[in-house]
């Protein structure tokens, strides 16, 4: 019988990757560095380090292995990657020819751990991102719970990158490149000994306050200009929903570098170093667009406070191909749909998937968050070890990831928030 592509990629063993390959993957990498004046800052050289380690990094963009890989060259680095990448042509070619590893976020990946320990001991070098997905908002995410524990078991050295600028050349709501400058400090978080010595709660909280970044913060001092070719508000209505002056939900409305309230009339202008500016007299805005990202967090935490709050819309239902690859920007085929609810005992699915009725119940422990594969349009989790995106109807998508992820921590799951915002 022929096999699906999980059951060929559960199939494979992961080696250390072809040396010419990687050589050449190194000098594509060189190249886009300079496109975008990528700069790297040397506390602690990997690169000198000639046994098995782990490197990490905030997790800044959707490319973030231009400024880890170079950090580590000519050591090369096995890397963890979102299990659903695999299945889009031409990336899985790439990533099975890299020898990197698959692993489905935030939901228990055996395989992916089994895989991460067999680099290890044959002497490799991984990278892996712990927050689980690239930023959404510019500012970095809590690691995955779990993360200490994982890394005091390889018992290897831990250096990190803590990667500026990043998010503002790719963003998250907009997948136009924005020329501007990336900064790159590689360091060292722990030793091997270290990790023997220290709780791995202790190890979790390390790697929370040196991996806590705001791109926005940092280009406050920096004061970088992005090159957003009269585009810099092009769709930051999926990440700014709130209006910072009436609170209404979803009304902002953006043209050029400019977002408007269609409720109230306030009016913000983004300039190319992500600065904002109220326009006339009567308009208000944050000073940065991760304050404004924090406004909209609060309003979802005082509305989980309710117990009988619920959120509900109706989606489209997208899953991985069995036996085929997904072209273009296609992160999943649209099979089915229906209602998708949360509320206090968790999130709930009620519809149909290819042609049948389809429901699911996930506790808020199961789903502390969701992932997003390219842009702030769609979400995904995991269903009994399955793959599962949604398409909302109306552009609440992040509106979504805050309420699901305070419904989490107001019922006390163990992925709570950090006091870490920006570390330099």
């Amino acid at each position: 019988m022929k096999k699906t592509q999980q059951e060929k990629l559960q199939a494979r063993q992961i080696n250390p990757p072809n040396g010419l390959l990687y050589s050449g993957l190194m000098q594509i990498v060189k190249l886009l560095n300079r496109q975008i004046h990528t700069t790297f800052h040397f506390k602690a050289d990997p690169r000198q380090d000639s046994g098995p380690y782990v490197i990490i990094s905030n997790h800044a963009s959707r490319v973030d292995y231009q400024f880890t890989g170079p950090a580590c060259y000519p050591r090369k680095l096995n890397f963890v990657v979102g299990y659903n990448e695999f299945m889009r042509f031409p990336i899985c070619l790439i990533l099975k020819w890299a020898q990197a590893i698959p692993k489905k976020n935030f939901t228990p990946d055996l395989y992916c751990m089994r895989q991460m320990r067999r680099v290890i001991q044959q002497g490799g070098c991984l990278c892996l991102m712990p927050e689980g997905m690239s930023s959404i908002t510019g500012m970095a995410q809590p690691v995955m719970i779990g993360t200490g524990k994982f890394l005091k078991m390889l018992g290897v050295p831990v250096y990190y990158t803590k990667v500026s600028g990043g998010y503002l050349t790719y963003t998250k709501h907009c997948l136009d490149r924005r020329v501007g400058r990336v900064e790159v400090t590689v360091d060292r978080m722990f030793t091997a000994e270290e990790l023997k010595d220290l709780p791995a709660q202790a190890v979790e909280d390390t790697m929370n306050r040196l991996l806590a970044h705001d791109d926005y913060i940092w280009n406050r001092e920096a004061q970088v200009t992005f090159g957003g070719k009269g585009q810099m508000a092009k769709n930051l209505d999926t990440l700014l929903y709130l209006c910072p002056k009436c609170g209404a939900l979803h009304r902002m409305e953006c043209c050029g570098n400019q977002m408007r309230c269609t409720a109230c009339g306030n009016t913000v202008e983004v300039d190319e170093k992500y600065n904002l500016r109220p326009v006339g007299s009567e308009s208000q805005c944050p000073e940065l667009i991760s304050d404004w990202v924090l406004l909209e967090r609060e309003k979802a935490e005082e509305d989980v406070k309710d117990p009988t709050f619920t959120y509900s819309g109706h989606v489209r239902v997208g899953m991985l191909p069995a036996y085929k690859t997904l072209r273009g920007e296609h992160t999943s085929e649209i099979c089915g749909e229906g209602q998708l609810s949360l509320d206090r005992s968790g999130l709930h699915f009620d519809g149909t998937v290819k042609g049948r009725p389809y429901a699911f119940h996930l506790t808020t422990d199961q789903v502390p968050t969701f992932g997003m594969c390219t842009d702030i349009s769609r979400f995904y989790t995991f269903v009994d070890g399955e793959f599962i995106e949604f398409y909302p109807e109306g552009r609440d998508v992040l509106r979504w990831d805050h309420l699901t992820e305070e419904m989490h921590r107001i019922n006390g799951g163990k992925w709570q928030n950090t006091p870490y915002r920006h570390c330099k």
